[in-house]
C-alpha cells in the first residue's frame, strides 16, 4: 500500500448509489485503496454488493478492504478486513481470514493504541477521531493531531504479512482542508468517508488527491 487517501465506501452515505459503482468510481480518480463499509446491511445485501464491488476493481491494483465482516473477507479476494473495538479481536479474525488478508483495527485512546502495537496480528492501526465527525451515530471522544503525533512515535512499525510494514492510519473528520496536517502529524494514510461519499465522488477524491500530494511534495524537499 502506498496510498496517503484511504477512502472509506459507506453504505449509507452512498445511498441510493450503489457501493460497486461509489468505488469504480473512486478508482478511476486514483484512489488505490478502498474500505466498504455497510454497518445497516444484512449478511444477504452484504453478498452481492462485495460481489459487485470485487468485479469493478478487478485488474485495478485497488487495494480493497471490508469492514467488519470477516466472514465476508474470507470469502471474497480482498486484501483486509478492519475490526472496531467491539469486533472480532484479531487473533479470532486471523483465524476466519487466514495469513493472506491484512487486518486494520481501530483505537480510541493510549491504552488501545498500546494493545494494537503489541499485537503481532494488526498489520494497520487506525487512530482517531482526530477531528468531529458525523460518520458515526455515537462517535468516541476527538483525539487531535497530537494524539497522531504520538501515536507515529510509540507504533511500531513492523508486521507478520510477509514484505509489508505496519501502517498507521488517521480517521475522523478528515477532509481536503485538514488531510496535509494530518500527514504532516505522522500518518502514514488518512481515511476518509464523508468528504469522498457526499457529493462528486470523483472530483472529492481528485481535492483530497491533491491535498495529500501537496504535503507529500513538501516534506521530500
Amino acid at each position: 500500500m502506498t496510498s496517503a487517501i484511504y477512502a472509506i465506501a459507506d453504505a449509507e452515505a452512498l445511498h441510493p448509489r450503489p457501493l460497486a459503482a461509489a468505488v469504480a468510481e473512486m478508482a478511476a480518480a486514483g484512489v488505490r485503496w478502498i474500505q466498504v463499509r455497510g454497518k445497516r446491511l444484512s449478511g444477504r445485501e452484504w453478498y452481492p454488493a462485495l460481489e459487485a464491488c470485487c468485479r469493478a476493481l478487478e485488474g485495478s491494483g485497488v487495494e480493497l478492504w471490508v469492514d467488519d465482516r470477516a466472514d465476508l473477507a474470507a470469502l471474497f479476494p480482498v486484501q483486509g478486513l478492519h475490526l472496531g473495538q467491539a469486533d472480532l479481536p484479531p487473533a479470532a479474525a486471523r483465524r476466519v481470514v487466514g495469513h493472506s488478508v491484512r487486518l486494520g483495527l481501530s483505537t480510541h485512546g493510549e491504552e488501545q493504541l498500546a494493545a494494537a502495537d503489541a499485537d503481532p496480528e494488526v498489520d494497520v492501526i487506525a487512530v482517531g477521531p482526530v477531528f468531529p465527525t458525523t460518520g458515526k451515530e455515537r462517535p468516541d471522544p476527538v483525539v487531535g493531531l497530537d494524539f497522531v503525533r504520538r501515536a507515529s512515535l510509540r507504533t511500531t512499525r513492523t508486521t507478520r504479512m510477509p514484505r509489508t510494514a505496519r501502517r498507521l492510519v488517521a480517521i475522523g473528520g478528515i477532509d481536503a482542508g485538514n488531510v496535509a496536517a494530518v500527514l504532516a502529524a505522522g500518518a502514514d494514510a488518512a481515511a476518509v468517508l464523508g468528504a469522498v461519499c457526499r457529493g462528486d465522488i470523483g472530483a472529492n477524491c481528485r481535492r483530497l488527491l491533491a491535498a495529500a500530494g501537496s504535503h507529500r511534495s513538501c516534506a521530500s524537499t
